[in-house]
């Protein structure tokens, strides 16, 4: 993120306005002028852009309840990024400016938008809009302290401090740093990755007891065809996510994965440009190798220097002996209507506990569905004639049998035909299966908390959770065609 410039403005003389500071970046003006072409709209004289932002911002003509250029009906202001109208040989509109207010002054900046300026982009969509928001929050902070009055003695001498600020914490228009409220901008050697410091355009800074954060979710897919001829498929993929919420430097940390006793080997390890060193056997097992039972089962520990955003410290794929959940459907076409049976079974190994668990039953290529005469043994059954779609909820529950059951017809009729999908024609179809299971991996792989190191004098707060949820898991007809796959699922 880059800004064309920057405006302090403050009131002066009962009630004046003037500029007090200004600050143009060439360097991003070429750039701006050359993603613009045509379009390009340069910034005015100071006195012309004072005069279009005061007017913006109806703090000129006092004595004019109503301004064309601002009240229009037809005019619709995108606070907080203003647009001015400026007129004469560089006439156009300059947007988006960015204002920020509090007691005497007013701070302004101009971010370079890097996308075509017609149709106009959402704000929401411009990164460069929040920060440079946060940008001149930053500077407000700095000039004004973060009291409820502002330091009025003070404030001439930290406006003097601006220049240097502004080159240690915006070296040519990119800002790096926050500059510290209060006090003056002192040159600082370059930072290791270890020791970084939150940048000017990072929102939320952190504020409060240090947390670390660390999520293991497990994805698990499967193809299950119900036919001794044809091989059922499923496989794992993990992802381990950090996010290290640390006022000030941020730790060295080294998270430790760890497998029960007759857990499988992690397979497929990739891990962020972060990690500072790991063990090479770490990296070795791949489940393109054929198994030998001699591959590295852990502890997995994974030191890093964190960077400032969230991200995600490893994956991984696994090898697991069976699927979590095991189905068999069966679909019988006869003249107008289909005959449907279903069972799931949960393994005994998986916790009896969702956050949700659905069976989606999709009927493509068909007449509208009409009557649905449909028996489950748990849970219930919501129809959507209209995507002829039976979604059966399981709720979060499977019975102590851990069995369940649908059976019963279907009928159809009606002139408005149904969705239409290439794969599911004839007696093509499938059960579609959604669930999530909190508190646990299909691999049985586990953070513990207390084996997570933080080295740093904040003592910070340990949040550890993992989650098994499902992707792309199908259960299909096992007395039609399915899409059958003879190698690998990849992820």
């Amino acid at each position: 993120m880059t800004v064309r410039g920057l405006w302090i403005i403050s009131h002066e003389n009962g009630g004046n306005l003037s500029i007090r500071f200004s600050r143009r970046f060439s360097t991003v003006e070429h750039r701006a002028k050359s993603l613009a072409g045509s379009s390009y709209v340069a910034v005015p004289e100071e006195s012309t852009f004072l005069q279009l932002l005061l007017t913006e911002l109806g703090l000129s003509d006092s004595g004019k309840n109503y301004v064309a250029l601002r009240d229009d009906c037809l005019y619709r202001p995108r606070s907080p990024a203003l647009e001015l109208h400026v007129d004469g040989p560089a006439k156009g509109i300059l947007w988006p400016v960015l204002t920020v207010s509090q007691g005497p002054l007013i701070l302004a900046c101009l971010p370079l938008v890097d996308v075509p300026p017609d149709p106009r982009p959402p704000l929401a969509s411009l990164l460069s809009v929040s920060q440079g928001l946060t940008l001149l929050a930053g500077l407000q902070t700095f000039l004004l302290g973060s009291g409820s009055k502002p330091d009025s003695e003070g404030l001439g001498s930290r406006l003097a401090m601006v220049p240097s600020v502004l080159l240690q914490v915006c070296p040519l228009g990119t800002p790096l740093d926050v500059p510290l409220p209060g006090t003056p901008a002192t040159p600082t050697a370059p930072t290791s990755v270890g020791t970084q410091k939150q940048p000017a355009w990072k929102t939320g800074l952190h504020r409060g007891r240090a947390v670390v954060n660390i999520g293991l979710i497990e994805t698990v897919r499967s193809m299950q065809y119900g036919n001794r001829s044809r091989q059922d498929l499923w496989d794992v993929y993990g992802t381990v996510t950090c996010k290290c919420e640390v006022e000030g430097v941020l730790p060295n940390v080294t998270v430790t994965l760890s497998l029960p006793p007759n857990g499988s080997p992690l397979q497929d390890i990739l891990v962020h440009p972060c990690v500072t060193s790991l063990d090479s056997s770490i990296l070795t097992a791949s489940s393109v190798d054929n198994y030998d039972g001699s591959a590295f089962s852990g502890p997995y520990k994974f030191p890093f220097s964190p960077p400032l955003e969230p991200f995600r410290l490893c994956s991984y794929t696994s090898e697991v002996p069976v699927p979590p959940i095991l189905g068999s459907y069966q679909l019988k076409e006869e003249e107008n209507q289909l005959r449907v049976s279903v069972t799931l079974k949960l393994h005994e190994s998986i916790k009896n506990s969702f956050e949700f668990c659905n069976a989606h039953l999709p009927f493509f290529n068909r007449d509208q569905m009409g009557v649905v005469d449909m028996k489950v043994s748990s849970g219930q059954l919501d129809v959507s004639k209209e995507k002829n779609l039976l979604v059966w909820v399981l709720g979060q529950k499977f019975p102590k049998s851990r069995e369940v059951t649908m059976e019963g017809k279907i009928n159809f009729s009606g002139p408005t035909p149904g969705p239409s999908d290439p794969l599911c024609t004839k007696l093509t179809a499938y059960v579609k299966l959604h669930f999530k299971v909190p508190d646990m991996t299909l691999s049985g792989c586990y953070v513990d908390q207390h084996s997570v190191q933080v080295y740093s004098s904040a003592k910070p707060r340990i949040v550890t959770s993992r989650e098994l949820q499902s992707k792309e898991y199908y259960i299909w007809n096992s007395t039609g065609t399915a899409p059958v796959s003879s190698g690998q699922m990849m992820m």
